[in-house]
């Protein structure tokens, strides 16, 4: 089976694409079949997070681009950008991942959290678009252990 054991940075157009979950975006060996029906194994040196546009160099020199799934998630806002950033607080208190803008927040889709974003404040929104939410707090992506 071809692989795929390193990300690169190509202006050529990819031979795929492979489109995933924010879950399934964070991998280090795994069999995936492309959009257009490319199979290949992941296989990293280690776990990875897999951002939307990186590409996967396959030992055969083509790439794969990676693309993010759209998902279940919610919008919340609010007026005033001071609650806004005490909501954000709330929602990091929880170790949620969040994608944090300048007038809303998005979080996946659960009615327990939507329920309590509601009560602090917020107008939610249930939405489907693809989920990119902040990384690590020491820049090294999502934070799985205290390591660091």
């Amino acid at each position: 089976m071809t692989r795929a054991t390193t990300l690169t940075h190509s202006h050529e157009p990819p031979a795929d694409t492979v489109t995933l979950t924010y879950d399934d975006r964070f991998r280090r060996r795994i069999a995936l079949t492309g959009d257009q029906g490319t199979a290949f194994l992941l296989d990293l040196a280690e776990a990875t997070e897999l951002r939307a546009g990186d590409r996967l160099l396959l030992d055969d020199g083509r790439t794969i681009e990676v693309r993010a799934a759209p998902e279940d998630l919610m919008r919340a806002t609010s007026p005033d950008p001071h609650h806004l950033i005490r909501t954000a607080w709330h929602v990091g208190n929880r170790h949620l991942p969040c994608a944090i803008h300048p007038d809303h927040l998005i979080l996946r889709w659960d009615h327990v959290i939507a329920d309590m974003l509601e009560q602090l404040g917020c107008t939610v929104e249930r939405i489907e678009a693809p989920f990119t939410p902040e990384g690590g707090a020491y820049g090294h992506g999502r934070t799985h252990s205290h390591a660091h």
